[in-house]
C-alpha cells in the first residue's frame, strides 16, 4: 500500500517530459478519481473544487445537464455574451446552431484546397529563408492563424496583435489587472471589426452572422463569438502542430509512417490529438443540482474541474494508453471535450493537421529539433499546453 499522502499535482504536466500529464494523475485515477482540491483561479481566488481524473467520470461530468459553464472567476473576457465556452442553454443552443453549418464535414472538406495552398506557401517561405528556423513562428502558428482569419473575416495583418492578446488570455500568471486591460483591448478590436462588417458584410462567418441573424444577435454576442473563434481557432491547432512535430521526431519510426503512408494519416491525427491532449481541463463547471460521480455526491453550488490529459491516458479507457501508436484504432478520446460543449471546430482542426503534418515531413524529410526537450519553454500551467519556440534545422 502506498503510504505517501494523496495530493493533486502542482502542475498539469510532467516536469521531466511536459508532453505527458503529471505522473501524480495515474495514482489519482487508481485511488481517488473524484477528489476535492484547492485551485487558484486567474483573479487570485483559491477555491475548493472537485478534480475528476478518469475517463468514465470525466465523460459523465462533461455530458451532465446538471452542471453549468457560466461560472467565471475574474474579468478576462471569457464571461461575455456569445463566448460559447461560458454559455448554457438556451443561449448556447441558439448561437451554436447559427454556426454549425460553417463547421460541417462537407464545409470543411471544401476548404481543404485553400488550406493546402496556405501550408505550401508557408513551407515555401520556410525553405527559401533556410535553416535554422523556429517552427512555431514560421509554420505552426501562421497556418491556423491565416485559416481562421479568412474564415472569420479578420485581416491577417492583425495576427500579431491577436496572438499577443490570446497569449495573455491563456497566461495564468498575467494577473487580474493585466487580464482586464487585455480584455478591453480584445473587445475594442472586435467591436471595430464588427462595425466594419455591419457596414459591408462579406462571405466570412462574421458577415454570414450579420446577414442572416442580425435581428437575433446583439453586438455583444457577436463580439463574444468573434473572440472565442479567433482564439480557439488558432491557439489549439498551432500548439498541436508544434508539439505533434516534437512528438513525431521523438518516435522516428512513427514519423516515417506519417510521412510515407497516407493510409495511416487518419489514425495518426487521432493518436496525436489523444496523446497530447493539449487542453488541460476546459471550463470549470458549477454544479446546479446534486449529482453523484463515482459514488461521490457533489452538491449543488460546488465546482468541478476535469483533467482531459489524465482521462485520455486512463488504462481503463485504452490499453497501453501511455504508449504513442499512430496505427492505433481511434477510441472516443476527450481532447475536444464531450457533450454540448464539444469543440465546434474539431473537424477543421483535424483537416488542418492532416494537411500540415505530411506536407511538412515530406518537404523537410530530414527535419530535426535542435534543442533538447529540457531546454524548450512549455506552458504547463495555463489552459493550453504548448511551446514558446521550437528550433529546427534540415539539410
Amino acid at each position: 500500500m502506498n503510504a505517501t499522502p494523496l495530493t493533486a499535482p502542482s502542475s498539469n504536466r510532467d516536469p521531466a517530459h511536459p508532453i505527458n500529464p503529471a505522473p501524480e494523475f495515474a495514482r489519482l485515477r487508481a485511488e481517488k478519481p473524484v477528489m476535492q482540491v484547492q485551485r487558484q483561479f486567474p483573479d487570485g481566488q483559491l477555491l475548493t473544487t472537485w478534480l475528476i481524473t478518469n475517463h468514465e467520470y470525466v465523460r459523465e461530468v462533461l455530458g451532465s445537464p446538471h452542471t453549468s459553464n457560466s461560472f467565471s472567476s475574474g474579468d478576462n473576457g471569457t464571461s461575455q455574451p456569445g463566448f460559447l465556452l461560458s454559455l448554457d442553454p438556451p443561449d448556447h443552443t441558439r448561437i451554436r446552431r447559427m454556426l454549425t453549418r460553417e463547421f460541417t464535414v462537407k464545409r470543411i472538406n471544401s476548404l481543404r484546397p485553400r488550406v493546402e495552398e496556405i501550408v505550401t506557401g508557408f513551407l515555401d517561405d520556410l525553405v527559401a529563408a533556410g535553416p535554422p528556423a523556429d517552427l512555431m513562428q514560421h509554420f505552426a502558428l501562421p497556418v491556423p492563424s491565416l485559416v481562421i482569419c479568412e474564415l472569420l473575416g479578420v485581416p491577417y495583418e492583425d495576427r500579431a496583435d491577436f496572438q499577443r492578446r490570446s497569449d495573455v488570455l491563456l497566461d495564468p500568471t498575467a494577473g487580474p489587472d493585466r487580464q482586464r486591460e487585455n480584455s478591453r483591448e480584445m473587445n475594442d478590436y472586435m467591436t471595430e471589426l464588427i462595425a466594419r462588417h455591419r457596414t459591408n458584410p462579406g462571405d466570412d462567418i462574421l458577415g454570414m452572422l450579420i446577414r442572416e441573424h442580425a435581428d437575433n444577435l446583439t453586438d455583444e454576442e457577436l463580439l463574444g463569438i468573434g473572440n472565442i473563434l479567433l482564439i480557439a481557432g488558432h491557439e489549439t491547432t498551432a500548439n498541436t502542430i508544434g508539439l505533434g512535430t516534437l512528438l513525431l521526431t521523438q518516435h522516428p519510426d512513427q514519423l516515417a509512417m506519417v510521412r510515407d503512408d497516407p493510409a495511416v494519416l487518419r489514425t495518426a491525427v487521432e493518436e496525436i490529438l489523444r496523446f497530447l491532449s493539449i487542453v488541460h481541463s476546459g471550463s470549470p463547471r458549477l454544479v446546479t443540482e446534486d449529482i453523484t460521480i463515482g459514488g461521490v455526491q457533489i452538491a449543488a453550488g460546488e465546482l468541478v474541474v476535469v483533467s482531459l490529459p489524465s482521462a485520455n491516458r486512463d488504462p481503463e479507457f485504452l490499453h497501453d494508453a501511455d504508449v504513442f501508436d499512430v496505427q492505433r484504432a481511434p477510441g472516443p478520446h476527450l481532447t475536444f471535450g464531450h457533450g454540448i460543449h464539444q469543440c465546434l471546430g474539431q473537424q477543421l482542426a483535424r483537416m488542418e493537421m492532416s494537411v500540415a503534418f505530411p506536407a511538412l515531413l515530406n518537404r523537410l524529410p530530414d527535419l530535426r529539433i535542435t534543442a533538447p526537450e529540457s531546454e524548450l519553454t512549455f506552458r504547463p500551467l495555463g489552459p493550453v499546453n504548448g511551446v514558446r519556440a521550437l528550433p529546427i534545422t534540415w539539410g
